[in-house]
């Protein structure tokens, strides 16, 4: 099991990341070279007895910006196609292949001391070709040594692995007029039938367990993440009124956090309204909001290939009805009870204890099957770090201990399709030593903050009044 972090033994660390942040140096990489080179040190002591190799992603096959697959960023953030890391647990020393010509990179951006100089900006010990690469399996294959690698599909911009993996057993390996494995099992398989003295192993758990715990760095990218989601969220609320589009919000909350530097979306952003309300993840963007409708807008931005996941709620016309304030407060009180409970070293299940006590307080049953699960599990939904969906290869359901460095969905949800009317309340938690940060922080939580909100015009209303939409 991974040692959690102690947030003061790494302040320093902390302290000349920010420094390096003005400097050339990080031009190239999100974090510092000796936070990429903890993670590989770290990795070692799980597979001394061999080489872990991770393929990075191909160039794409249409005219879009290239992203780096998450366990090559995870490992050492390098951000040029068709790079391979192999970690050596033996040698306790990293390789890089890759090869791409310099006014290829300008092409991508990516910045030329990278190419130019990668051992010292990576920290990697050994730069290669990527034609070197065949050599260096025959090398490992006449010493017998183990190969670990990822059995699991390449994470990319808005994938989660399990989901992926899922959908493509489904789609093409269960497929009678396809049939093809994933890139990463074809992998396998072609080391299996050229290296005959290589062991061959999945090495998807240790990686899982490393990222389940993020370093204070990773978390200051992703509070970075949260205020960027927070904008956002909030010019969606100011400009919902009725009249207005799902499409026409959708490409609101895209805007924000592309103009405040997201790279990305986390996902594709979910709004529920009307009958829609009866799928968890709508978005087809298909209604004009009508007054009465409540919404439900699911939703964060992708920063530096870091996610949070935010949701919130609320009435197209800015008032609630009284069922609809019933029904939020009721999500509100669960929420509340969350996040007074919070902590490092108390367990989900107990969490889940103050949950029924804070029920109890307010005159509400515990034994609401709405709110079962979120007892159950503490509020808890998924984890959240590179993908929104984080993996994790051990998880204690209830039991889960929360420790400094986990970093989860708390998302309360009281849904009544029949009545076209659904809540979600969604924070990004991160435990600290102490407590926990909120990512979410901002957003307008009470009924009051919401009203509140929606009175402010918002972007799509300021257009409009100058004739400019």
């Amino acid at each position: 099991m991974r040692t959690q972090y102690d947030l003061k033994s790494h302040f320093k660390l902390a302290m000349v990341f920010i420094i390096l942040l003005s400097t050339h140096l990080t031009a190239a990489l999100i974090f510092p070279p000796e936070e990429y080179g903890r993670r590989r040190q770290e990795l070692m002591s799980h597979i001394s007895d061999g080489v872990a190799v991770f393929l990075g992603a191909s160039s794409p096959s249409n005219d879009i910006p290239f992203s780096q697959n998450n366990t090559l960023m995870y490992f050492c953030g390098v951000e040029i196609p068709g790079a391979i890391l192999a970690v050596d647990g033996q040698s306790k020393q990293s390789t890089l292949f890759f090869s791409i010509e310099e006014r290829a990179a300008e092409s991508e951006g990516i910045p030329l001391e990278l190419v130019r100089r990668p051992e010292e900006i990576t920290g990697i010990e050994r730069v290669q070709s990527a034609e070197a690469f065949p050599n260096y399996l025959s090398r490992l294959n006449n010493q017998g040594r183990t190969i670990y690698t990822m059995f699991y599909p390449q994470e990319l911009m808005r994938d989660n692995t399990r989901e992926k993996h899922n959908a493509l057993y489904q789609t093409r390996v269960l497929n009678l007029f396809d049939q093809r494995q994933t890139r990463e099992l074809q992998f396998v398989h072609q080391l299996r039938a050229k290296f005959l003295r290589l062991q061959v192993k999945d090495v998807s758990s240790i990686v899982w367990d490393m990222r389940k715990y993020k370093s204070p760095l990773e978390i200051e990218i992703m509070r970075q993440a949260g205020r960027i989601g927070v904008k956002a969220h909030r010019a969606v609320i100011r400009s919902t009124e009725p009249g207005i589009t799902e499409k026409e919000l959708a490409a609101l909350f895209e805007y924000v956090c592309a103009k405040e530097g997201a790279q990305d979306l986390a996902f594709n952003t979910i709004i529920m309204s009307g009958k829609n309300h009866a799928f968890g993840h709508y978005h087809q963007y298909d209604r004009t909001l009508e007054d009465g409708d409540f919404v439900i807008l699911d939703a964060g931005p992708d920063f530096k290939y870091y996610n949070v996941d935010f949701s919130t709620s609320f009435p197209v016309n800015s008032t609630f009805t009284p069922r609809q304030k019933e029904l939020y407060q009721k999500a509100f009180l669960v929420r509340q009870a969350c996040l007074n409970t919070f902590r490092p070293g108390i367990s989900l299940q107990k969490v889940g204890e103050k949950i029924k006590e804070h029920l109890l307080a307010h005159g509400l049953s515990p034994d609401d099957p709405q709110v079962r699960g979120e007892i159950r599990y503490g509020g808890y939904n998924h984890s959240v770090g590179l993908a929104t969906h984080d993996v994790m290869a051990t998880f204690s359901g209830p039991g889960e201990i929360l420790k400094p460095g986990f970093v989860f969905a708390c998302d309360i949800q009281v849904i009544h399709p029949e009545e076209e009317i659904g809540i979600r309340l969604e924070d990004t938690i991160a435990i600290t030593e102490t407590g926990y940060i909120n990512l979410a922080e901002g957003l307008p939580r009470t009924v009051e903050e919401v009203q509140e909100l929606m009175d402010q015009p918002g972007i799509i209303q300021i257009l409009k009044k100058n004739e400019a939409y």
